[in-house]
């Protein structure tokens, strides 16, 4: 039952998909293993489909989960397979900042790493190295993909082709988007609190070189980077570029791996630092964040301040934008009188920044943030309120809700982008759709026959 429970944890921190490591299923099953399918020179086991079977996240599946879930698996040991004639390898690095999330998430919600050894019967590095199995597979499968799609392009008359004839209620659903103005204001942080805070490291560090504790229990035990914590404060291998620049200039000047950094302030607060490794332009580190405590006499004193900046706008001193671009200690929006950007990815992977977000991205962004403009008129100015910025510090702050666009059928005047992705994806899918059904016809596949009869996507599965 205990292990049917920590099943459950996982699926709701990452729903399941085809490419779960198939670790916790055989934990929550006592099912006589066996190979019912091959695919190339990978297996996939009764254990697999079991497991994911019974999982609450495939309840609502479509058509038989008996035979839905083994096709899944086998559409990933294709790509798995292709990948490794392409020789596109996924390195380490490039793993396990996802890796060290998902435990931390697991960890979380199992209460402890204890209770979460108990509750899967797997000590934690057994743990980690089946998540890091499972996302090596995850991105070696995306990596794939998007080789096989990378060329595919799409015109603005293919946009306009695919949906001139399309009836209006078939159009895709806009949801409501917002542009949003913050003014920003940063409590007052007594020297005599940051001063605490540095003896608070240094004394850290004085019992790394003494010897008396590794760096990395400290890190478990005081660290303010939940990221990082529960791994010993380990980061990633980075490049300088990747890291806060006051970070990386004292992390890179580090050469011996038994010393520890002086105290290094960054936009995140105050940290130490312990170089592991150097390989080329990057570097891996350990470290340890401590944040100043902000006192509410000094949070209220902040919001007293932007009262009284709300009402000098509201009575037209001057503009929020005004305000924004000279008072504002937010240094992300203030070149930009103060509107909020929303860092996107495409399809392709490129990056795309705008100025309006759904609401669900803006409370991804601050929750706080997002429940104060929910119930605004455009043009109005907040109360003020306290919420969390992007380095998850403690900052009081107004909003000036720009505009809204409310719920809509996309058009192409106001929403080509969004149709061009859909016209983008849609292309790809077909090439995808068409490259498996190739790839079955050149790859061996056995499958057991208690799956042949099965309806599937794919019928190039049973020859």
């Amino acid at each position: 039952m205990m292990k049917r429970i920590v099943l459950a944890i996982i699926t709701i921190i990452f729903p399941l998909t085809p490419f779960l490591s198939p670790l916790f299923a055989q934990q929550v099953n006592n099912t006589v293993d066996e190979v019912i399918w091959v695919v190339g020179d990978e297996a996939i086991l009764k254990s697999d489909v079991e497991g994911l079977r019974n999982d609450p996240s495939w309840s609502q599946i479509k058509g038989n989960p008996y035979c839905v879930i083994p096709e899944r698996l086998a559409i990933q040991k294709l790509f798995l397979h292709q990948a490794v004639i392409d020789s596109i390898e996924v390195t380490d690095a490039q793993v396990n900042s996802d890796v060290d999330r998902r435990l931390n998430e697991l960890v979380l919600s199992a209460g402890s790493k204890e209770k979460l050894e108990e509750y899967t019967s797997m000590p934690i590095s057994q743990i980690r190295e089946e998540l890091h199995d499972r996302y090596k597979d995850e991105l070696t499968v995306k990596m794939m993909r998007e080789k096989l799609t990378e060329d595919v392009k799409v015109s603005p008359a293919e946009v306009r082709r695919f949906f001139k004839d399309m009836p209006e209620d078939s159009l895709p659903l806009i949801p409501t988007q917002v542009e949003v103005e913050i003014l920003v204001q940063h409590p007052n942080i007594p020297e005599e609190e940051i001063n605490r805070v540095k003896e608070e490291l240094r004394g850290y560090a004085e019992r790394v070189v003494s010897g008396s504790m590794p760096f990395s229990t400290l890190a478990i035990l005081n660290s303010e980077d939940q990221e990082t914590k529960l791994q010993g404060g380990e980061l990633p291998y980075m490049s300088k570029s990747d890291l806060d620049p006051a970070f990386a200039n004292v992390a890179f000047s580090l050469t011996d791996p038994k010393k520890v950094s002086k105290v290094v302030e960054s936009e995140y607060g105050f940290h130490i630092i312990q170089l592991i490794d150097k390989r080329g332009d990057k570097i891996k580190v350990r470290h340890i964040l401590r944040k100043p405590v902000v006192a509410q006499k000094d949070i209220d004193v902040a919001l007293l301040r932007l009262d009284s900046i709300a009402d000098d706008i509201r009575n037209e001193k001057f503009s929020f934008e005004d305000g924004a671009t000279l008072i504002s200690d937010d240094k992300d929006t203030r070149s930009n009188h103060g509107l909020l950007t929303n860092q996107k990815r495409k399809s392709d992977g490129t990056a795309m920044q705008t100025s309006k977000f759904e609401m669900r991205e803006l409370a991804n962004l601050s929750p706080e943030l997002a429940r104060v403009i929910d119930g605004m008129e455009i043009g109005e100015i907040s109360k003020p309120f306290k919420m969390m910025d992007r380095q998850t510090k403690t900052v009081c702050a107004i909003a000036k809700l720009k505009s809204r666009i409310k719920t809509h059928r996309a058009s192409i005047s106001e929403d080509f982008q969004v149709l061009r992705e859909i016209v983008l994806n849609k292309k790809k899918e077909d090439l995808i759709d068409e490259w498996i059904r190739n790839k079955q016809k050149n790859t061996y596949i056995r499958i057991h026959e208690d799956w042949r009869d099965c309806d599937f996507e794919y019928p190039g599965w049973v020859k």
